[in-house]
């Protein structure tokens, strides 16, 4: 029976999964937190060891790897991490064929986790999907005629720095009013934290919140923000909403560019609640034109769709 090895390097986890080729059960899974401060040496010691734990004397036929971050598809090459530092132009497939003599495949982790749900989840029996996760950035990956499709440099898919409100808050990228502005995890906390910290107090508004933290306006989280909205807080209500609104503009606008069948949402952010829900589709709605048809629809996978799309594009590799 052929084994299938797949890792994913996250920004805040690491966690590998073995499984026989053709299986939906993972053989062995193991994840592991990455330490405060880790760098890109600490990150590749630790998925080392977890490797090594899952392998014991086996050997797998190929590897898939997701990351988080800019990937050169076609070398393997990891541009950067926005979150873990020293991951600059590492040869990351190279490193993994020379320790393991098998085939490697790596992507970012948006591209491998809507390949996970196209083969394996909410995306099954489409031919056409974009897969959006929301959590601490806004990252989408493309399936087109039921391949990936990465776009000319590998970029393909950034819905998170489409900009939905030009006159809005400036995001990491430079730009202001980007889709992961408004909507991602971290940047929800921000923009309540700094409502809380500069607006006249309003009578019950951000009562919930300011509870949720004990006042320490540094443990908010997007998370926190959405149990809040989920309790009646009002402020925590208008956040999310700007998100569910920024998320429903961007997704409009893609339907109308590209009319895929589905559109397949993943992260934290999508826990949000049925309110979230109900707005992103009809903003999404409005946005597009009449015509265009399409779906919106949670992820089935949770946090394991890259490690299921590193066993689909490993799959591929063994199968052609």
């Amino acid at each position: 029976m052929t084994l299938i090895l797949a890792l994913d390097f996250g920004g805040t986890k690491l966690a590998a999964a073995l499984v026989n080729l053709g299986s939906r059960t993972w053989l062995r899974y193991e994840r592991r937190l990455s330490p405060v401060g880790a760098d890109a040496s600490t990150d590749l010691e630790i998925m080392r060891s977890l490797i090594y734990s899952l392998l014991q004397d086996t050997k797998p036929g190929a590897i898939g790897v997701s990351f988080g971050g800019p990937v050169d598809a076609d070398t393997g090459t990891v541009r950067l991490s926005h979150h873990v530092a020293g991951w600059e132009n590492i040869p990351l497939k190279a490193l993994l064929e020379e320790e393991f003599g098998v085939p490697v495949d790596v992507d970012n982790d948006a591209n491998i986790a809507a390949l996970g749900e196209h083969r394996f989840g909410a995306g099954q029996g489409y031919d056409s999907l974009f897969y959006i996760t929301v959590s601490t950035g806004v990252g989408g990956g493309w399936i087109l005629d039921g391949k990936p499709w990465r776009g000319a440099g590998g970029m393909a898919g950034e819905i998170g720095h489409v900009v939905v409100d030009p006159a809005g808050p400036v995001c990491l990228c430079g730009k202001r009013g980007c889709v992961e502005r408004l909507a991602s995890g971290p940047y929800m906390a921000q923009n309540a934290r700094e409502i809380l910290e500069n607006e006249p107090p309003r009578r019950q508004a951000g009562e919930v919140l300011r509870g949720l933290v004990g006042d320490d306006l540094t443990l908010l989280t997007g998370q926190l923000v959405s149990e809040a909205a989920a309790a009646g807080d009002d402020l925590a209500k208008e956040v999310l909403h700007k998100a569910a609104w920024a998320l429903g503009v961007g997704i409009g606008n893609v339907a109308n560019l590209m009319n895929p069948q589905r559109f397949v949402l993943g992260g934290g952010v999508t826990k949000a609640g049925e309110n979230f829900w109900r707005v992103v589709r009809q903003v999404a709605r409005e946005t597009a034109l009449p015509e265009v048809d399409f779906e919106i629809v949670p992820a089935v996978l949770g946090d394991d769709a890259p490690l299921w799309g590193g066993v689909a594009i490993a799959s591929m590799t063994i199968n052609e």
